[in-house]
């Protein structure tokens, strides 16, 4: 080996730069797999940042991060070799930015469940996860303890803690003053929350939030109102630094006479006064550098369901004990909510519009649906995915929403979000091409989380059957009784 070559592989290795041939070199063919590798060997990749994949050169994958990328001697003795073929399209782990694990199978309030929900979103591909508002923060911890003790599969779980505002059961806007917000926000963040979720929250609360979680280096998003009744709008919390928005623009299109909802559901964008104040309001997001967090299908579970959307795909009540199941479904059907099917088109159009005035890079993927057993916000991702498109969007934009703007929103596109040398190898493998048809998101073939390969049917098949109690008798921890004071 010359010189050369030894400085381009120890650049290459210790930068983040691709090993790939090229320059008369086979700077790949210098990394040598050893035995626990995993080289990922075939079919196409998209790598998050361009709008087409091209041929999957090869992946090397040493200790749960991507070492070199490039072509290999996998012939060595323990390298685990996942060979793909042309039916098959590489591509990041998705992100859920707004992924609840709550659940509310008997319509008396949510709790947190960590032990199928984790497993639904990683059999789903979705490999990180920000739960944006922790109802039980004790269980929470309790469940990512358990994935990191690999007690049971689940992607990584940045933690929110509780929710800041009216959402948290028991929040005292009298009692919840500036100093005390800093004591406790400074409390949650030395206790490992990676952000802060606002919802319900006045704009002197909000800049305490905001300044704590910069402080620590975390970030902040916001489910906010109109600025009726002492809320926040969108607008001025971008204004005070926070990081993300989600479910509406906000801005002078929400009147504050009045709760958001009520404008939000009649904004007609075909007037030209109200286009122009979203367009406004789209621009100071990107020059604000704040993320938009849609949600696009929150609203849609609520609404008609629109059927090409809320299909089935998979027997998504089926992993119901079955006796939870009966209670299910003696619930339903629901009831649409009118409004909420007014908003759910009405977002459709407000995406498309921040897309268009140059925001796709801000745009995230967040499925936000608390279940009530019905439909699993682990299959959500791929909704989300598809309502983004019926909206309007490319393919690829709605792609990156779901993974590289996820990691930069939250802060870790540093090692999440791509697919590069350094990156931790969390993949999704599915077969068909995303770029093309959007509902091929859903054909998991394997979902890599950093860097251990799992089977989507196999992880279905080890929770069939394990959401909710067992009998009535067993039903007071689903219904918070034990754990929430109820």
């Amino acid at each position: 080996m010359t010189l050369r070559s030894r400085s381009l592989t120890f650049l290459a290795l210790f930068t983040g730069a691709s090993l790939v041939p090229g320059m008369g070199h086979d700077l790949a063919a210098q990394v040598v797999p050893r035995a626990g590798d995993l080289a990922v060997i075939g079919g196409r990749l998209w790598d998050g940042t361009g709008d087409t994949a091209r041929p999957n050169p090869g992946i090397l994958v040493r200790n749960g991060t991507i070492l070199a990328m490039g072509v290999f001697d996998t012939s060595v003795e323990g390298v685990e070799v996942l060979q793909l073929d042309s039916r098959h399209f590489v591509m990041p782990g998705l992100f859920d930015l707004h992924a609840h694990y709550a659940v509310d199978l008997f319509g008396e309030g949510r709790v947190d469940e960590y032990t199928v929900n984790p497993v639904l979103f990683l059999a789903n591909g979705v490999t990180s996860t920000f739960p944006a508002g922790e109802v039980d923060p004790v269980e929470a911890r309790r469940g990512r303890e358990r994935i990191a003790a690999g007690e049971i599969p689940g992607p990584r779980i940045y933690s929110s803690g509780p929710y800041w505002g009216t959402a948290r059961p028991g929040w005292s806007h009298e009692a919840m003053t500036p100093d005390s917000i800093r004591r406790e926000a400074t409390h949650w963040a030395l206790s490992g929350a990676r952000g802060f979720k606002a919802k319900g929250i006045r704009p002197e609360q909000l800049e305490v939030i905001i300044e704590v979680a910069h402080d620590h280096g975390l970030t902040v998003t916001g489910h906010l109102d109109s600025g009726f009744r002492r809320s926040v709008n969108p607008r001025d919390a971008i204004l005070m630094g926070i990081d993300r928005i989600e479910h509406f623009l906000g801005g002078d299109a929400l009147s504050s006479s009045q709760l958001a909802y009520a404008s939000l559901e009649v904004l007609d964008l075909e007037d030209a006064e109200t286009a122009r104040m979203i367009r406004d309001q789209a621009r100071l997001f990107i020059d604000q550098g704040a993320f938009f967090d849609a949600t696009l299908t929150a609203y849609g579970y609520f609404a008609d369901r629109e059927p090409v959307v809320f299909d089935y795909w998979a027997d998504e009540m089926g992993f119901l004990t079955p006796y939870a199941r009966e209670v299910v479904e003696s619930q339903l059907p629901r009831r649409p909510l009118d409004q909420f099917e007014r908003i759910y088109y009405v977002k459709r159009e407000t995406v498309k519009a921040f897309v268009d005035a140059g925001g796709s890079g801000q745009l995230t993927l967040g499925t936000d649906h608390p279940s009530w057993g019905e439909f699993w916000s682990g299959f959500g991702s791929h909704r989300e995915l598809h309502a983004m498109v019926l909206a309007g969007l490319p393919n690829a934009v709605a792609l990156r929403a779901g993974t590289v703007n996820a990691a930069r929103a939250l802060g870790v596109s540093e090692r999440l979000g791509t697919v590069a040398v350094g990156k931790y190898a969390d993949l999704l493998i599915v077969e068909g091409d995303p770029l093309s048809t959007i509902t091929d998101t859903r054909n998991g073939f394997r979902v890599v989380r950093s860097g251990r390969v799992y089977d989507p049917a196999e992880l279905f098949d080890s929770v069939r059957g394990r959401m909710g109690p067992p009998s009535a008798g067993d039903a007071s921890w689903w219904k918070g009784n034990l754990r929430l004071g109820r």
